[in-house]
């Protein structure tokens, strides 16, 4: 059995001239989708879940897939994150509720705070906007779930009586640890990574984020399986269940991303993104 528990999907199959959210990624059909899943032994799949997720030909896509991925007994979360949310939380839960009404029950939010200058130059500011931003979708969501991607050295990042992970925990019902390397063991590997944080989630249930995707979108060669293919990501990846396993809140790993991933597996021709 796979290490491997669920993944990120963020393409759908709408060509853009029928829908200008299309992704024209046709392996993102419902039936395709639920295929892969099935074959993986994938348990959730946190799918990309476009604005007014309930309107239009992208919207009629999503509320299928979901609806075919749940009666396949695969949990789906819709996930998106906008940086604009962050100045504006009223959209992220406008976001949220159209996602919501198109079929996913649970939300799973990619916001990247770190990703933008104000990180750097009002780190404070960009984790407060960042927080009140998951508060109003929780608000929006519970009782279901909401889960949230949270790289590994957010357990580094102190506040004045608590770390940013520690923040986001505590708001969050699910959580993938993102950390990205190529390999399981050593200094700069998975496990090193990772295990701060995941001690850190206390039980909330956590899976660990591993990339599939080029070196140029990963940001180099050492954050990606690419170059290693997929028997080195079930290899490395089976390493951290396993000493991940007996971890209270330890739910497998997560790929980033379908599209890639199949990629990986010889199964289409160009897939990254």
């Amino acid at each position: 059995m796979s290490a491997i528990t669920s993944m990120w999907a963020w393409d759908n199959p709408v060509p853009s001239s029928v829908d200008a959210r299309g992704r024209g990624y046709a392996p993102a059909e419902p039936a395709a989708l639920v295929d892969f899943a099935r074959a993986r032994g994938l348990k959730r799949v946190m799918l990309a879940a476009p604005w007014a997720a309930d309107e239009g030909p992208v919207g009629e896509w999503f509320s299928a897939a979901v609806a075919a991925l749940t009666d396949a007994g695969i949990g789906v979360a819709a996930l998106g994150g906008d940086p604009g949310w962050l100045d504006d939380p009223a959209l992220a839960v406008q976001w949220a509720g159209a996602a919501r009404s198109a079929g996913a029950r649970d939300v799973h939010l990619d916001i990247e705070p770190w990703t933008l200058p104000a990180w750097g130059d009002d780190r404070r500011g960009s984790v407060t906007r960042w927080l009140a931003v998951l508060d109003a979708v929780a608000d929006e969501v519970r009782p279901d779930r909401l889960g949230v991607d949270a790289p590994w050295w957010l357990v580094t990042e102190q506040l004045t009586d608590s770390t940013v992970l520690d923040e986001v925990v505590a708001r969050a019902d699910r959580v993938v640890i993102v950390a990205f390397a190529d390999h399981a063991d050593g200094p700069d590997g998975i496990l090193a990574l990772a295990r701060p944080a995941a001690l850190a989630c206390h039980g909330v249930p956590f899976t660990i984020g591993v990339e599939t995707d080029t070196p140029a979108v990963a940001g180099g060669a050492q954050f990606t399986f690419y170059d290693e293919g997929p028997d080195a990501l079930e290899r490395e990846a089976a390493l951290v269940h396993h000493a991940f396993a007996h971890t209270l809140g330890y739910e497998g790993v997560t790929v980033e991303h379908h599209r890639a991933w199949r990629a990986l597996l010889g199964l289409d021709a160009n897939a990254s993104v």
